[in-house]
């Protein structure tokens, strides 16, 4: 299995169509996130689905519950394949109500990658960043969610709590690749032997000047590891 999501962190349909097109079949599995949503929708969604490729919802959901639920519902509706929802209880008790039998599965969102210690501090929490992600992950499980979101730095622990759920890492560069605005960051090669069953991968891939020769080259670097 290919456990590359490629981020299609761009401003527009068209730019993400040129990323599609350049990475051919090397990638079948894309992230939709907030700006790509905010400026193509559901139809870029349901364009993707229909050239056959898989679609991860990257939207966090986090709002009252019957607010999540009907968003759920309408999301589901396109056929994406993952969405995201911040692990706060009510949130992920009210979008697996919404999601009913539609086959989408939702992903709980532990601790965000570009948060650390300091920031939950700055924040008012008094527990560790690892406790809470803990915390939140027995939550995920106990909610019925489908999967987990997580740093791949914790991973392995993930795992442990979680040994059925699908795990999803953000926040995965190659050594030598910038880490731009992550702060818990780890190679697709350690993410993957750890426990991760899908990396997002965005930048690295993205901006490189031969985006399926990278692809190809993340993929020699994984299978040279695990």
């Amino acid at each position: 299995m290919n456990p590359i999501i490629i981020a299609l962190d761009v401003e527009n349909a068209g730019e993400a169509r040129r990323i599609v097109e350049s990475l051919g079949d090397s990638v079948s599995f894309y992230k939709v996130g907030l700006e790509l949503y905010a400026s193509a929708g559901m139809d870029f969604v349901r364009d993707l689905k229909q050239q056959g490729h898989r679609v991860f919802l990257d939207l966090k959901l986090y709002d009252i519950g019957e607010t999540v639920k009907r968003a759920v519902v309408q999301l589901a509706k396109s056929g994406a394949d993952f969405l995201t929802i911040h692990a706060m209880r009510q949130v992920m008790q009210a979008a697996v109500a919404g999601r009913a039998d539609s086959g989408l599965k939702l992903l709980g969102v532990t601790v965000l990658t570009s948060v650390d210690q300091r920031d939950l501090q700055e924040d008012g929490y008094t527990c560790s960043l690892s406790d809470l992600v803990e915390t939140r992950v027995r939550n995920i499980v106990a909610d019925g969610v489908d999967g987990i979101v997580c740093s791949p730095v914790g991973v392995a622990r993930v795992r442990a709590l979680a040994p059925q759920a699908v795990i999803v890492t953000p926040g995965v560069r190659s050594a030598g690749a910038s880490a731009g605005d992550q702060k818990r960051v780890a190679t697709p090669a350690e993410a993957v032997a750890n426990g991760a069953d899908y990396l997002v991968i965005g930048r690295q891939v993205t901006r490189s000047k031969d985006p399926r020769g990278e692809v190809l080259r993340i993929l020699d670097e994984i299978s040279a590891r695990v």
